[in-house]
């Protein structure tokens, strides 16, 4: 019950920050541009929390937090007032109104820049993306990569960690053409370029594995089957392993690798075992059953209830970048634009068919996404946050009727022209464009449940 407050606690948090910064450039621009603003909500429906200022816009927090609004003076909603004329959002001049129309994306778009701005700030840290493997007749072995090489650029982009690989990887996606790679071996100065081939490369994927699509892995130090958790009533726990075990060998058979351990024990449900292990520098034999479990396929494995203690990257692999605020300033710039170009570009894939649309995610996934990123520390939220603020500011400038970017399309057609767009023209494009957004919103939500069921 609490994880769930928890988890709805920071989604309503989220989208709060989300609306707030979108509506507050409205808000700003329209009052800088002489435009009467009659209510701020954050949230549709009835107000629970409401209060005025002085020159007459009422602030309202209401009861569904999906979105909000800022409602400005207009002719085209009511009547008004001969005195107030002037103060009209429709009486305004066409360029004054498409800057009230994009300052909402817009303060999207500076809340990410900020946002990345204070990661880069504080300092930012990953580790080398170093092969540790390549697939025989992948793209990675066409293109020349071997392993122990550290991946510099990829398409002539730095890639300094493994983060920054697979956004790289990312912006690939359905892609067809050759992908560059720059590479060096440890110690040496020497950059070698190669190139490999991409064909509608992992287009339609629904959970597309990047490297394992490159025929990669990154380097990490063998993982040992040494414990560092043993879940309580489990049959680890009864057989008498410890944390702090290491297992040796089971049924005779060596286990040098934590994988050597799980593939034995999944393959073995209901099949008494005999483990060697070593505890406190002395060996120890003791017998252990896993119990039946069943995957999501339907396949009945074996398990123990075990956890295993992941080593220690090597220091030499670890890159710390530390910016000052003009530096952080400008890396935060670079990172926004890229994001929006990352989104744009996924938006138009996923109309080619590069993209699966089952990637299309709504309040759901969102909800889980943020919570996740939330415990995992405050840098991953700021990170999703700053993700999760372009998004809103890219879609909100898609050509559609009834979002800012519709708006934007009918003053900008007025401007080019030299009078508006005729009303029943725009009736129904808000028509059209409405029905296209509920029909969005529907299907994300489907996708949505897929994924929990």
């Amino acid at each position: 019950m609490i994880d769930i407050l928890y988890s709805i606690g920071i989604t309503l948090a989220t989208l709060a920050v989300l609306v707030a910064v979108h509506e507050f450039g409205h808000f700003w621009v329209a009052r800088r541009c002489g435009v009467k603003v009659l209510r701020f909500s954050i949230g549709f429906g009835k107000p629970f929390l409401r209060w005025s200022d002085s020159l007459g816009t009422e602030y309202a927090v209401a009861a569904i937090p999906l979105g909000g609004y800022v409602k400005m003076l207009d002719e085209r909603e009511g009547d008004v007032d001969p005195q107030e004329l002037h103060l009209a959002f429709n009486r305004k001049p066409v360029l004054s109104r498409i800057a009230v129309v994009v300052a909402g994306p817009l303060a999207n778009f500076i809340l990410a820049l900020v946002a990345y701005w204070g990661l880069f700030l504080a300092g930012e840290s990953g580790y080398a993306p170093v092969i540790g493997e390549v697939e025989i007749e992948s793209v990675a072995e066409v293109a020349g990569l071997e392993p122990g090489q550290e991946i510099i650029a990829i398409d002539g982009r730095k890639t300094p960690t493994w983060q920054a690989v697979s956004f790289r990887l990312l912006e690939r996606i359905g892609d067809t053409g050759p992908i560059g790679f720059s590479v060096s071996y440890p110690d040496s100065d020497v950059v070698y370029e190669s190139k490999g081939q991409l064909n509608r490369w992992l287009a339609g994927e629904e959970e597309p594995n990047l490297l394992a699509g490159l025929g990669l892995t990154l380097y990490m130090p063998p993982i040992v089957p040494l414990l560092d958790e043993v879940v309580p009533d489990s049959p680890a726990e009864r057989a008498g392993l410890q944390t702090g075990d290491k297992i040796l060998s089971t049924d005779g058979v060596p286990m040098a690798l934590w994988e050597d351990w799980v593939d034995y024990v999944r393959a073995r449900p209901g099949q008494r075992m005999a483990v060697l292990l070593e505890r406190d520098g002395r060996s120890l034999e003791l017998s252990l059953t896993p119990e039946e479990s069943t995957t999501a396929e339907g396949e009945t494995i074996g398990r123990v209830g075990v956890g295993v203690l992941l080593p220690e990257m090597p220091e030499s692999q670890r890159r710390e970048f530390q910016r000052g605020p003009l530096e952080a300033l400008a890396a935060g710039a670079q990172r926004t634009g890229e994001m929006v170009g990352f989104t744009v570009n996924s938006m138009v894939k996923m109309v080619q068919g590069l993209i699966s649309p089952k990637n299309l995610s709504g309040p759901i996934t969102i909800a889980k996404v943020a919570t996740t990123s939330a415990k995992s520390g405050l840098e991953s939220y700021i990170s999703f946050l700053a993700l999760l603020s372009v998004s809103l500011g890219v879609l909100n400038l898609l050509p559609i009727p009834v979002l800012d970017g519709g708006h934007l399309l009918y003053y900008s057609i007025e401007l080019l022209v030299g009078k508006p767009v005729p009303e029943r023209v725009q009736m129904v494009g808000y028509q059209i464009g409405l029905l296209l957004v509920v029909s969005l919103m529907v299907f994300a939500l489907y996708n949505d449940f897929s994924r929990l069921s």
